[in-house]
């Protein structure tokens, strides 16, 4: 009962903070409002790089009023720790996308795609810039698609 409680408390969090976890709903949901996707890949629990992305970027006011307007926003998570792991569905999906997108297995590693999954432009590591910085390119390429 436990597993299932967190598998849904874990679910909710993804969707409330806005991040999906499931590619193909991404794409069904960035073709529908012509979006572009975000595709993040974390170590949540042990990844250092990756929890600066995330406080520094992603959690920034500049990044989220945008994103949450422009983009659909996907993170394929690895996370180490056995509290913090996650469905084999999930872990299917993940690996799946990592096969397809990140075959060198980099962390963190973001992408910028469009609504088909084709890449635009990659984040290799921490992007080394700040939240608006970061925000303005991607808003460089909406602006481009739309």
């Amino acid at each position: 009962m436990k597993f299932i409680v967190s598998i849904l408390l874990s679910s909710l969090l993804a969707t409330s903070s806005g991040w999906l976890n499931n590619i193909d709903d991404a794409k069904k949901d960035a073709a529908k409002k012509h979006e572009l996707i975000l595709l993040n890949f974390s170590g949540s629990d042990w990844c250092g790089p990756c929890i600066r992305l995330r406080k520094e970027i992603f959690e920034s006011a500049e990044f989220k009023t945008y994103a949450n307007d422009n983009l659909v926003l996907v993170n394929a998570d690895f996370p180490r720790l056995k509290k913090d792991q996650l469905t084999k569905e999930q872990v299917k999906r993940n690996e799946a996308l990592a096969d397809q997108y990140n075959p060198k297995g980099k962390f963190p590693f973001t992408l910028l795609l469009n609504e088909d999954g084709k890449v635009l432009k990659t984040y290799d590591g921490f992007p080394g810039i700040s939240a608006e910085e970061f925000t303005n390119e991607i808003k460089a390429f909406s602006n481009g698609t739309k």
